[in-house]
């Protein structure tokens, strides 16, 4: 079971003159799954991208297991993946090819866990074939299959259901539990609540 949290702390970020971020705090802990929730435009991929150490508050900090992100930035990204709306997924490669190579990057990979992951995200009849052939559904399921194989602790997640059917928006509820249940965190900015134990939910909404 991890043994750290996350927390953010007065994280103010600006775009141009627009303050997207207003002193925004919140924390996520193991075994927990923390909902961001707000209409289109409220903030949720900046706070998501902020929490990450992709983008970067003018005011506040971001702490893992009590220590600011930025001090060890390269460390806490080995411990976390942030799924955006576009999968980190090459064209003209295979799915399982840039499986390989994605989460390669990060750690060993066999051939065992990489058909599991394909199976369990029901992307191995397609695994095969140019990700540019398969459609934005499938690509979702292979980048959820990345999810199960890079091993992180805290999964980050912008609208993850995208352009699932309602069998794929079941699997991300499903994997989202599993993950929080093995004492891991999940931060998923969403419009439809994912379907997980009340005991491991939380709420954040953003203002607009």
């Amino acid at each position: 079971m991890s043994r750290y949290n996350l927390r953010a702390e007065n994280l103010h970020l600006w775009r141009g003159d627009r303050h997207v971020l207003k002193g925004v705090s919140l924390s996520a802990n193991p075994g927990e799954v923390l909902q961001l929730t707000g209409v289109n435009g409220a903030g949720k991929t900046t706070l998501l991208r902020a929490l990450c150490g992709l983008a970067h508050p003018e005011q506040g900090r971001v702490l893992w297991a009590g220590r600011d992100v930025r001090a060890d930035l390269a460390g806490f990204h080995a411990v976390t993946i942030y799924l955006g709306h576009e999968a980190p997924l090459k064209p003209d490669l295979t799915a399982r090819e840039n499986l390989r190579f994605w989460i390669g990057l990060r750690r060993p990979l066999t051939a065992t866990e990489l058909d599991s992951a394909l199976a369990e995200t029901t992307a191995t009849t397609f695994a095969d074939r140019p990700v540019r052939t398969l459609s934005a559904g499938q690509k979702r399921r292979v980048a959820l299959a990345g999810l199960l194989l890079c091993r992180a602790p805290l999964w980050l997640l912008d609208e993850p259901t995208t352009n699932l059917d309602t069998a794929g928006q079941a699997l991300v509820s499903r994997l989202v539990s599993a993950h929080a249940a093995a004492g891991n965190l999940v931060i998923a900015a969403v419009h439809q609540g994912l379907q997980v134990e009340a005991h491991r939910l939380n709420r954040f909404e953003l203002a607009a």
